[in-house]
């Protein structure tokens, strides 16, 4: 029982990695409009680890030192047209030829539809001589691309309907409730899909649920089903509370957004996982 106590607040606690020759030293460039010539001894991509999408509003930079004299980063930022932008995020990362290391950054309020431009990662460098300069390196990979394009959908079905779920009755086997949409400034017609669960869930609803135009509200049930109390996956989990929502607006294309999770309903499924495992 300790074990699995254990194991389960770990889970719920959570819902909170050819070298190029030396060349003189590159200057910052300093529009985002174009594509940011090529830094030599430095290489930089965007990716997105699962503690990144648990975590929200962050990227990994991850920094290859291509060749050349060593050097430390001490600062990141992400110079990208498709968010706003943020200060630096301090680091203290030492490289030297061949090393590679992740640097966690986040990114700022998306900006949509995003300006032109290719995307960059200010870099603050301290070289071995004492100097420290601000480079500008072009960022590889689609990750930003694609967080973006996420936002951005995610935006556009909150600014047309609020998602909720409530009238929550916990039974000793699910939680029931039931899904709301409610307008607030689409006058097209909008239609909940599908809707997943996750390695803890499983999320059965009647859908498709459609508010149909000229409707101001629509409703239908829902439910969860703890499908395991497996202690490693209870202590594994990093996003036990996220279930994807298939959301389709007028003639657009669906997207797919976060169920949104207040306290009540987070609250709810913890008591279930916790009465179920207990049972167990």
């Amino acid at each position: 029982m300790v074990r699995w106590a254990a194991a389960l607040a770990g889970a719920l606690l959570l819902v909170a990695c050819g070298a190029e020759q030396a060349a003189p030293r590159a200057e910052a460039v300093s529009s985002p409009a174009t594509v940011a010539p090529r830094v030599p001894g430095i290489a930089a991509e965007a990716v997105r680890l699962r503690t990144d999408e648990a975590v929200g509003g962050r990227v990994q930079v991850r920094i290859t030192h291509t060749g050349g004299e060593p050097y430390t980063v001490t600062g990141v930022a992400l110079d990208a047209p498709g968010f706003a932008p943020l200060p630096p995020t301090e680091a203290d990362a030492e490289f030297v030829a061949g090393r590679v290391t992740d640097l966690p950054t986040p990114y700022g309020e998306a900006v949509c539809p995003a300006g032109g431009g290719a995307p960059a990662a200010r870099v603050t460098l301290l070289r071995p001589d004492g100097v420290v300069e601000e480079v500008r390196v072009p960022l590889e990979g689609d990750t930003l691309a694609r967080v973006h394009q996420e936002e951005c959908d995610a935006r556009a079905v909150a600014e047309a309907v609020a998602l909720r779920v409530d009238r929550l009755e916990a039974g000793p086997e699910r939680l029931a409730g039931r899904l709301s949409l409610t307008r607030l400034g689409a006058e097209e017609e909008v239609v909940v899909g599908r809707i997943g669960g996750n390695v803890l869930f499983d999320v059965a609803a009647e859908i498709p649920l459609e508010l149909v135009a000229g409707d101001a509200a629509a409703a239908g049930g829902v439910a969860f089903t703890l499908v395991t109390c497996d202690a490693h996956v209870l202590a594994e989990v990093k996003q036990p509370h996220l279930f994807p929502v298939g959301v389709r607006i007028g003639d657009r294309p669906e997207v797919v957004v976060d169920l949104p999770v207040d306290d009540g309903l987070r609250a709810a499924l913890t008591d279930l996982v916790q009465q179920v495992c207990r049972r167990g």
